[in-house]
């Protein structure tokens, strides 16, 4: 690659585009230098400079650019080191900080990749949640309470008791207590936030989302036994996520 050939203006552009991030130069006596941080808790998730190539351990007697970025990973951390481009954090917390070269020894998409999980270990827990990939729970219907088998007899979307961490584009599997005591439904999440209040001692709902019907299961192929006996799953109270074995199975 030519000396002159860096990422930098590309990664600018991409946290732009993507996070609505500008950088911010905040040194005079390096005045290259600029940070990429959050805009609600400030918390860095990138810093790129310029360094002589030496300080990097390279035998190159030039300068390069780079990007340092936060990797809560050990496992990748370790990974990543053994490829060409990397190295632990310049200036930084060696422990979980990864520097990039930027001179295309990584290829642009790697980069990015190593942006978006910078980005997401150093986010607030509630842009966490906002910016997670959608996500596969079990949710429990108490028939008490709600005639759920016949709630989708003649449409297919219905309003229910919003989860706690559940949002908009999530999968919920519809786990019917006793007497049936199984998952008869599968249905995506089109609408969160929704207001609602209600309190009867027992039950109490402040938000209510949105959930369409995809799919129906017969009452003896999920059953609470089978749950328990092949999947560890002994109690279905709340919301809760599910083992990649089940999920495979319940979307066959």
């Amino acid at each position: 690659m030519s000396e002159q050939f860096s990422y930098r203006d590309k990664i600018i552009e991409y946290v732009k585009k993507k996070y609505k991030t500008k950088p911010e130069y905040l040194w005079k006596k390096t005045p290259d230098a600029a940070v990429f941080r959050h805009s609600d808790n400030n918390k860095w998730y990138g810093l790129i400079m310029n360094v002589w190539a030496d300080r990097l351990g390279l035998s190159r007697d030039e300068q390069v650019d780079i990007l340092n970025v936060k990797i809560n990973d050990a496992f990748l951390m370790d990974m990543l080191l053994q490829r060409e481009g990397y190295s632990r954090g310049y200036h930084m917390n060696k422990m979980n900080w990864l520097t990039i070269l930027l001179d295309g020894t990584v290829p642009f998409d790697d980069i990015c990749d190593r942006i978006d999980e910078s980005f997401l270990n150093t986010a607030s827990a509630k842009k966490k949640q906002k910016v997670r990939p959608p996500k596969e729970w079990i949710i429990p219907a108490n028939p008490k309470y709600y005639d759920i088998e016949h709630a989708f007899d003649d449409k297919e979307v219905i309003e229910w008791k919003q989860g706690s961490g559940i949002k908009k584009g999530d999968t919920v599997y519809m786990y019917v207590a006793s007497p049936v005591s199984a998952i008869l439904y599968k249905c995506k999440v089109t609408e969160t936030d929704i207001p609602y209040e209600y309190e009867d001692g027992k039950l109490t709902i402040s938000a209510l989302m949105r959930i369409k019907l995809l799919k129906r299961y017969e009452r003896d192929r999920f059953t609470f036994e089978r749950l328990k006996e092949e999947y560890g799953i002994y109690a279905i109270r709340g919301p809760r996520g599910i083992p990649n074995s089940l999920s495979a199975e319940l979307s066959r």
